[in-house]
């Protein structure tokens, strides 16, 4: 009788012998086999749920589902895209408009320009042979004559400023050619050379365009 880790085994022949052993390895190599698997399963996560402390699985599962979403935000919608073009057309006919409307405001206000300085210009003479006629009043005469017609020009010449009419001033002041339109030299006491010594017409402005130079006399 003989005894190996606590097993007994009878010892008939050496053929019953050999099939003992063989058959109490097999057993030590099965229960050792079934330990490792349970090692196995206790240590690792299950494929159904990642086990919460991996890291590298829930970085993984991340990437994953950073993935589908990014590839849902680069799938734009069709009708997103007919939006966007229909707001750009609409902003840019807007902006058209825009420029439409202020190049026409500009075109207006230089039209009227030009036909407000054209009438101007038709009232000038009337101005100036109101000027000479009030110059040309002999004295003596009515006196009530001579200050209606005075209040008339007043009021002919401040009409004419409330509308942005005004006359330029030539007497004592240097010769300008942009405004000045000299005829004549003269000799004078009272002025330097170049400077307007005579007014022979006054010159207008209306705002800020020249409507008529002042013919003028400069001392030479």
């Amino acid at each position: 009788m003989s005894t190996e880790e606590g097993v007994k085994i009878d010892i008939e022949s050496p053929e019953q012998f050999e099939e003992d052993v063989s058959r109490i390895l097999e057993e030590e190599e099965e229960k050792a086999a079934t330990k490792a698997e349970e090692a196995k399963e206790k240590t690792e996560p299950s494929e159904e749920e990642p086990a919460k402390d991996d890291p590298e699985g829930d970085a993984q599962t991340d990437k994953e589902d950073k993935k589908k979403h990014h590839g849902k935000k680069n799938k734009k919608d069709p009708r997103d895209e007919k939006i966007e073009q229909l707001e750009d057309r609409v902003k840019r006919q807007m902006a058209e408009f825009e420029n439409f409307r202020k190049r026409t405001d500009k075109e207006k206000s230089q039209m009227f320009d030009m036909g407000a300085k054209s009438v101007i210009e038709k009232i000038l003479p009337v101005i100036d042979n109101f000027e000479r006629g009030l110059e040309s009043v002999p004295e003596g005469s009515d006196a009530a004559f001579t200050d209606g017609m005075q209040m008339i020009y007043k009021q002919f010449t401040t009409e004419l400023d409330k509308l942005g009419v005004k006359p330029i001033e030539a007497l004592g002041q240097p010769f300008d050619p942009n405004f000045h339109n000299a005829v004549m030299q003269v000799e004078s006491d009272e002025y330097e050379s170049g400077v307007v010594a005579q007014e022979l017409q006054k010159g207008y402005m209306y705002r800020d365009t020249l409507v008529r130079p002042s013919m003028v006399g400069v001392v030479q």
